[in-house]
């Protein structure tokens, strides 16, 4: 019993890295595309003559 307790929590623990991984990844997708498009609008401000 104690070996399936163990299985289990490694099962577990490895679902929350997993889970932490992805948060991650989709966070550092959404920061890339935040850092595009404050490069748009600085690009926009020099097209604009500032």
């Amino acid at each position: 019993m104690a070996d399936e307790v163990t299985d289990s929590s490694q099962t577990v623990a490895a679902g929350q890295l997993r889970a932490f991984i992805e948060r991650i990844e989709r966070l550092e997708e959404e920061k890339q595309s935040l850092a595009d498009d404050i490069k748009d609008v600085y690009a926009e401000m020099k097209g604009t003559g500032f």
